[in-house]
């Protein structure tokens, strides 16, 4: 199965394993510790964030150990910033109207100036 970044990060275990690795490197049991699953569980979302490149595991001594690359995660944020913009771009035409019908109002309840009579 062809996998992608956004399927990587549609699970909360897997965006949680993701941030403990922003932080720094670790091995596969430092990460399971972090969970109530099954270590086979913890090493299937492993395989998914790797298969996705959103990490790489190293061999160190006897222990693997597990880095991000967050690299990957630019095809999120460029996806959202369309969304972004075009959301920006509706509420900043609603704030518009808005405001012209605040002027609106606030001419329709100003007293009218009479010239002074002589």
């Amino acid at each position: 199965m062809r996998r992608d970044v956004f399927q990587a990060i549609a699970d909360p275990t897997r965006r949680e394993i993701i941030n403990m690795l922003a932080h720094k490197q670790l091995n596969l049991n430092a990460i399971a510790e972090n969970f109530d699953v099954s270590r086979p569980a913890i090493s299937k979302h492993i395989k998914i964030l790797v298969e996705c490149g959103l990490i790489i595991i190293s061999q160190q001594g006897r222990e693997r150990h597990c880095e991000a690359k967050l690299q990957k995660l630019i095809e999120v944020s460029d996806w959202i910033e369309q969304y972004r913009q075009f959301w920006n771009k509706k509420l900043d035409a609603l704030e518009n109207y808005l405001n012209q019908l605040q002027a609106k109002e606030k001419n329709k309840t100003k007293p009218k100036k009479h010239g002074k009579k002589k």
